[in-house]
């Protein structure tokens, strides 16, 4: 469900859209839009997310969850989405694609009526996912950090805490190798 701070093909038609964006009076927000003047936050992105997929049992994660907290500038394509594993979900779409995962209640939480991965499960979902981890996810585990507010220590310990579970030691290498110690508070 849109924004009512945010303009789709639901609204008005994409040439007209794209007039806007090319007149200076509208700015792209993932595949919505919205006005200039419009603050670029987590709720309007969130918005947008939520708007793209279109399925509300999908949970931000990956790096659409990063772009929603403000780590990273452009939203994946197509977005990072993930269900808790015992919702078993099946659709695929062009637009999302979809993990089932092990998810906690407190992992998950609200942003516009779109659930999202919490600023601290996004950083732990993004050093464990199973597909190549390069610059781009480097990056926007850096950006997260800042924009979140997060605590590389209090990360470090998480890794550490689950060493063990699948993908546990490579999330503690990832996390090394963008730079962070787990005593600092910022990349090294």
């Amino acid at each position: 469900m849109p924004s009512s701070r945010l303009v789709t093909t639901d609204d008005w038609p994409a040439a007209e859209l794209h007039a806007a964006v090319l007149a200076g009076d509208l700015v792209a927000v993932g595949a919505c839009w919205a006005s200039v003047a419009e603050p670029q936050d987590a709720a309007l992105r969130a918005a947008s997310y939520g708007w793209s997929v279109g399925d509300p049992r999908v949970v931000a994660g990956g790096l659409s969850a990063v772009w929603i907290w403000g780590g990273c500038s452009r939203p994946p394509v197509p977005h990072d989405g993930c269900v808790p594993a015992d919702e078993r979900f099946r659709r695929r779409g062009a637009w999302t694609t979809v993990r089932e995962i092990a998810l906690d209640d407190d992992d998950v939480t609200m942003c516009a009526g779109v659930r999202v991965l919490t600023p601290e499960a996004t950083a732990l979902d993004l050093l464990r996912v199973r597909r190549r981890f390069g610059m781009r996810e480097a990056e926007a585990l850096r950006g997260l950090v800042v924009a979140a507010d997060l605590d590389p220590s209090s990360l470090g310990r998480c890794l550490e805490q689950a060493e063990r579970a699948p993908m546990g030691r490579q999330a503690q290498r990832r996390f090394r190798d963008t730079g962070f110690d787990r005593t600092d508070r910022s990349p090294a």
